[in-house]
């Protein structure tokens, strides 16, 4: 089997609020077509311009390609070596930010190809399933009062939901604020709902971290997650070291060389690679294997679409532990009809996908819809 081509669709909904931080509104869609008609589909969750420019350019030299030039005429089949032929191609410009982005969306494509070429699903390619489903938290932006704050989490936990993370929108803007919205979220919830809280980088320092986590320990968050900037190593260790409050990072880091020096340097309980940037399904794979053995938790990022939430399930099939996966809950239309199929919670629970591949199939009406 061989690569015949490589394709990065831009998909974008015509209104783009662009003042939230919601990558449900647009996404990256790569496709991976081979001579034995057999396609391959993978998402990148970055600025989708960027990463089709890298999929796309020609080459430069030897240590800096485009990556469609790096893939055609390959063997589809062989992922590991592949992964490893684009890191080294794009060394000279990439090792992170977004040629690793790209890399991402190719190794799932590379995955679905393989599952379907082999009729199995990549879970059990992985040497899974360690579990044939997993616990949803319902992941979505935080309301900007506390009476909105309400009424979405009564919504969430009406449909089924036993865990939902709110994040963003006002929170790191009033440090008072921050607790009412988080004491109303509480209230909603009751006494048996997990609830986690994203600050989406907007506490200034560790020692106001400090404080205001000890100040949400009454409505008992679950975690507390990316408080601060990713690049405030120290902050984080503080941070993680003064608190009871489980804290959670990572989702713009990348590589398993990355995420190893994250847990080393800021002791956080909880790390949240993201399948379409930190590596790809590949890459998880490896940052969960490196947790383990640091005995952290790895619950994977997932916003965007349904493609990753199949790939992120993969990966949790995979890990041999694993407590959650993020469920993007916003109305876009790329997170709600993109893949026909919809994931459905039952009694808080999603289902891993058992078709081949990534066992899902891409709604071509949406992409000719919103492609650009």
């Amino acid at each position: 089997m061989k690569i015949t081509d490589v394709q990065a669709i831009i998909l974008r909904q015509p209104a783009m609020d662009v003042s939230k931080a919601d990558g449900s509104q647009d996404a990256l869609l790569i496709r991976i077509e081979t001579d034995e008609g057999i396609t391959g589909i993978g998402e990148v969750d970055s600025l989708p311009p960027v990463v089709k420019a890298i999929v796309e350019a020609p080459p430069s030299h030897a240590i800096a390609s485009g990556l469609r030039h790096l893939l055609l005429g390959e063997n589809p089949l062989e992922i590991d070596r592949l992964w490893h032929k684009l890191y080294r191609g794009t060394i000279y410009y990439g090792r992170g930010g977004p040629a690793i982005h790209a890399i991402s969306g190719i190794d799932i494509a590379l995955w679905d190809i393989k599952g379907k070429a082999l009729g199995q699903p990549i879970h059990r390619l992985l040497g899974g399933p360690h579990r044939t489903a997993i616990r949803a938290y319902a992941s979505t932006l935080m309301p900007d009062t506390p009476q909105e704050t309400s009424q979405v989490v009564a919504a969430l936990v009406e449909r089924g939901f036993t865990a939902i993370k709110l994040g963003w929108g006002p929170l790191g803007r009033d440090a008072d604020l921050d607790v009412a919205l988080v004491r109303a979220a509480r209230e909603a919830a009751g006494d048996t709902i997990e609830l986690m809280v994203d600050i989406g980088l907007g506490w200034s320092d560790a020692d106001h971290a400090i404080r205001q986590v000890r100040r949400f320990e009454p409505y008992r968050p679950y975690w507390v997650e990316e408080p601060l900037w990713p690049d405030d190593v120290a902050g984080y260790r503080k941070l993680a070291d003064a608190v009871e409050t489980r804290i959670a990072c990572g989702e713009e880091d990348v590589t398993r060389w990355g995420f190893d020096q994250l847990m080393e340097r800021t002791r956080v309980d909880v790390i949240q690679p993201d399948v379409t940037r930190a590596g790809g399904i590949s890459e998880c794979v490896r940052i969960a294997h490196l947790a383990e053995l640091r005995g952290v938790a790895m619950v994977p990022h997932s916003w965007s679409t349904g493609i990753i939430k199949a790939a992120s399930l993969h990966v949790i099939g995979a890990m041999a532990k694993a407590t959650f996966l993020e469920y993007c809950v916003q109305e876009t239309a790329l997170n709600q009809l993109l893949t026909v199929e919809r994931f459905p919670v039952v009694d808080g629970m999603v289902a891993l996908p058992e078709g081949p591949g990534l066992g899902i199939e891409i709604d071509e009406e949406v992409v000719a819809r919103y492609a650009v």
